[in-house]
């Protein structure tokens, strides 16, 4: 129970890699605020499998600034303060340059980094010393297998990890550590859904240990830097991808 007495705010967090984190954090002992955008069932499903003493679900469309500070603002009046937050929540449109409207460059930049920036700005004044601040990026800004309708998404992800690296030298004053995870391709349902066996078998033969990660994995690399034997980690990019790249 490492995180006993730790409020952790999860963005994205009702299904998926969202899902495993919010189940690991509270294993080991946090209260979590599960985030979600659109479907409450998962969420409530979650709450209902915590008990409301130590899990709140909230509503909330992190592209919008006034929805991120509404967000912050019910998970400090429901617990008082976050110590960990984890920004998870985002997009990924499949944009090449030719492809890419307005509105879709607008979209992503809206959930994938000002929704990240402005929670970041909105949360911090109730982040504890000592708190942490865990970004997610993708392993697709390293992979050389990158193709070309990831341009617009590993866009908005280089800026994640700009984000990271500057933000852990402004709030490392206060012990407050700034990291990304990297995740490789992960077996979530959103992966799997629409892929044939044989698009899945290609995927996971870019790996070395010729397989997809899950979900799991990449909870346990944001518990480890949630918890306590983190304290010395900062401004890093965790890559959880197991070789990919």
């Amino acid at each position: 129970m490492s995180l006993a007495g730790k409020i952790a705010l999860v963005t994205g967090a009702s299904k998926g890699i969202g899902k495993s984190i919010v189940e690991n954090l509270h294993a080991s002992g946090a209260s979590v605020v599960i985030n979600y955008s659109r479907d409450s069932a998962p969420a409530d499903a979650l709450v209902a499998q915590f008990g409301a003493a130590t899990s709140h679900a909230i509503r909330a469309d992190v592209s919008s600034v006034s929805e991120c500070k509404r967000l912050v603002d019910e998970t400090v009046k429901k617990f008082g303060k976050i110590d960990i937050l984890v920004l998870n929540a985002g997009v990924l449109p499949m944009k090449d340059l030719a492809g890419t409207t307005e509105e879709d460059f607008d979209r992503t930049f809206g959930v994938n980094v000002k929704g990240p920036y402005f929670l970041t700005q909105a949360a911090v004044p109730h982040i504890p010393d000592g708190g942490r601040v865990i970004f997610f990026s993708t392993t697709l800004t390293a992979a050389t297998t990158v193709t070309p309708n990831y341009l617009l998404y590993n866009a908005t992800k280089g800026a994640i990890e700009q984000m990271t690296r500057v933000l852990a030298k402004d709030l490392g004053k206060r012990a407050i550590t700034v990291n990304a995870v990297s995740p490789g391709p992960t077996g979530t349902d959103l992966f799997y859904n629409g892929k044939p066996e044989a698009v899945v078998k290609m995927i996971a033969g870019f790996n070395p240990m010729n397989r997809i990660g899950t979900p799991e994995e990449v909870a346990r690399v944001v518990g480890f830097l949630a918890g306590p034997d983190s304290g010395w980690v900062n401004g890093q990019n965790l890559r959880v991808n197991g070789g990919m790249a």
